[in-house]
């Protein structure tokens, strides 16, 4: 029997979406992004002064690991009113609630001036931006995925990815120009400066994003599922877990690369030698090389197949995890530089471009959104999460970067192990998996 028709979006309204995924991407990884940058050099001095050095270090990237924890309640609630309401109206309330967070973020009091509930109200306003991230990804992606029906999907989804490297490039290179201040300056004042810019970031991304339409999937679905959605999308997706646990873990080591080659080493390379601009040069090469990478990888899992791109890209994260951490230790800026460019730009590169596509493909469109959010958010929470905690506590522990190393070895197996699980799924019809795809049902796409 022939798959039903494919319900796309006509290209020029697809362009405004892939523009409306970057745009918006960007602008909630520069809010998120800024504060691992902050948290890594200052916020250990301005909300934990109480603490040594290394323990302050360790609450700070705390306080980070606090708004991944949040991000997978964004997706279950987000991706709630994203199946149920559409996907649109969730993305312009994910957008406003993570520039909001940032803001206050910006014009928060330090210990100094409030005490304890400076780092209190450091905590809660994490949460809330990542329950802003939690649901953002999901409705930008899924926008893009559910427009391009089935034209090549890793290709459009690719701009919603390109997102993380765009926003990590406009975040460290606000906080490089910033981290030249005196550092009476930086830890007075100049710290704010990049929270309080993603206001404009705000606006223009809003502006973008109130042009798009619906998705077509979501209301060509709307009529055949409105009675039946009596329990919550959540409900149905974990009735049926085993597609969003391989999702899940084919997200954890690029996340897992992704914390430990930015934030993670922003606190260890400042601590060990490096200036505060030569680690952010860094990390800038890394996404300036990103921005080529990525896409060029969602592109060729459109045609050989999302599982031996993300696989190929696990195995390169593994390859030169200790490679990668011997060229820090040399206390050269140059190898430095190629170390971030390696680990970040290039192997977690390869790994994240295809994610967006392959997690859209394992749910069917009334459980999309709450699906691929949910696995994507847990793969956050465990892979980037806990890594910079992880990675700053072995280093303190053990006095070098060898379990780092290792952290990086042990996520890239399990990356691996989850896409040997899975069946390929580039070649499949959204429009056809309206109900509960072959993922959900534990068979083989």
């Amino acid at each position: 029997m022939s798959a039903p028709p494919q319900h796309a979006g006509d290209i020029r309204q697809l362009r405004r979406v892939a523009l409306s995924g970057l745009l918006g991407s960007a602008v909630e990884f520069y809010d998120f992004l800024v504060y691992g940058s902050v948290a890594a050099l200052v916020f250990g001095d301005l909300f934990f002064p109480e603490a040594d050095p290394a323990v302050s270090t360790i609450a700070a990237l705390g306080t980070f690991a606090a708004g991944y924890v949040a991000r997978p309640l964004g997706g279950i609630v987000f991706g709630h009113f994203g199946d149920r309401l559409g996907r649109k109206a969730s993305m312009l309330w994910t957008m406003t609630l993570m520039g909001t967070g940032s803001l206050l973020i910006g014009l928060l009091p330090t210990y100094d001036v409030i005490g304890v509930w400076a780092p209190v109200l450091l905590v809660l306003l994490r949460v809330v931006q990542g329950i802003a991230i939690g649901g953002e990804w999901g409705g930008a992606t899924l926008m893009a995925a559910e427009h391009a029906g089935d034209r090549p999907r890793g290709r459009w989804t690719a701009f919603t990815q390109l997102g993380a490297p765009a926003g990590t490039l406009a975040s460290t290179a606000v906080v490089t120009v910033v981290a030249t201040l005196p550092d009476e300056d930086f830890l007075s004042w100049g710290w704010r400066v990049p929270f309080l810019l993603s206001v404009v970031l705000l606006a223009i991304g809003l502006y973008v994003r109130v042009s798009v339409t619906e998705s077509p999937l979501f209301r060509a679905e709307q009529p055949r599922g409105a009675a039946r959605r009596r329990r919550p999308p959540v409900l149905d997706v974990l009735r049926r877990p085993r597609a969003v646990l391989l999702g899940a873990g084919v997200g954890i080591a690029p996340f897992a690369a992704q914390s430990v080659m930015t934030t993670f080493l922003i606190a260890y390379a400042t601590g060990h030698g490096y200036s505060r601009q030569q680690v952010l040069t860094g990390v800038t090469c890394a996404a300036a090389v990103a921005l080529v990478v990525l896409p060029l990888a969602a592109a060729a899992s459109d045609r050989w197949g999302r599982r031996p791109v993300v696989a190929l890209g696990a195995l390169l994260s593994a390859a030169t995890a200790f490679p990668v951490f011997a060229l820090v230790g040399s206390g050269r800026p140059g190898l430095l530089i190629l170390a971030c460019v390696i680990g970040h730009g290039i192997a977690q590169s390869i790994m994240y471009g295809p994610l967006a596509a392959l997690l859209t493909e394992l749910f069917g469109t009334r459980t999309r959104y709450t699906g691929a959010s949910l696995g994507y958010q847990t793969a956050t929470l465990i892979g980037g999460g806990l890594s910079p905690l992880l990675a700053q506590s072995l280093a303190a522990t053990y006095g070098g970067t060898t379990p780092v190393a290792l952290l990086l070895l042990v996520a890239a197996a399990l990356t691996v192990l989850a896409v040997w699980r899975l069946g390929e799924t580039n070649r499949t019809s959204l429009s056809a998996r309206t109900a509960v795809s072959p993922a959900e049902q534990g068979v083989a796409p």
